[in-house]
């Protein structure tokens, strides 16, 4: 029996050390909860995270990609001329919205409030979103795209738009608003 509680007990300090132990995890699972927890505001740790997990998911965007843009060239997918050239079209848009999206969060890693950065990475994670929904509903690409498509647009919607962009927007109106203020002169009273 006393084995039982000294070993009960060693369990209970080795899951309450884990926790300072071991990293913390940064996933998507993470950011929707802190998203749903009302959290206003991400720590500058956080946000640095949060930056590297959407650099972590513009990067396996870009491996599908590259991958359904070989595919498309070679012929391994079967196609008509014109509808081929209607996807290549899109996939070009995505190039173009990935190489943003990096842009963008290197910019963020050097100045994390900037509001023009903030709003064309969401911009390039919405459009990418959208394209590769619609590359899911087509069963030529829904094998290579899979669970990406949902995960960039969970990422861009509610957790960029909720964690990161909307409270910068709203520091920035209380920023300006205060500026305001302060530059008013107080009104001149008018002598009878």
């Amino acid at each position: 029996m006393r084995f039982h509680n000294i070993f009960a007990t060693g369990f209970v300090i080795i899951l309450g050390l884990s926790s300072y132990v071991f990293p913390q995890d940064f996933s998507l699972t993470y950011f929707l909860n802190k998203m749903n927890s009302r959290t206003d505001s991400l720590s500058q740790k956080e946000k640095m995270e949060f930056l590297n997990q959407i650099e972590k998911l513009l990067a396996n965007t870009e491996i599908v990609h590259e991958r359904m843009v070989h595919q498309m060239k070679t012929g391994a997918v079967e196609i008509l001329y014109q509808e081929g050239d209607f996807w290549m079209s899109k996939m070009k848009e995505d190039e173009r919205s990935i190489q943003m999206g990096r842009e963008q969060i290197q910019s963020l890693k050097k100045r994390p409030s900037s509001l023009l950065a903030s709003t064309i990475l969401y911009k390039s994670l919405k459009d990418l979103s959208a394209n590769f929904n619609t590359y899911n509903n087509v069963p030529s690409f829904s094998g290579m795209v899979g669970d990406l498509a949902p995960e960039l647009g969970l990422w861009a919607d509610p957790v960029f738009y909720q964690l990161y962009l909307l409270p910068l927007v709203r520091f920035k109106d209380a920023e300006k608003t205060t500026s305001q203020k302060e530059k008013t002169p107080p009104p001149k009273t008018k002598k009878p």
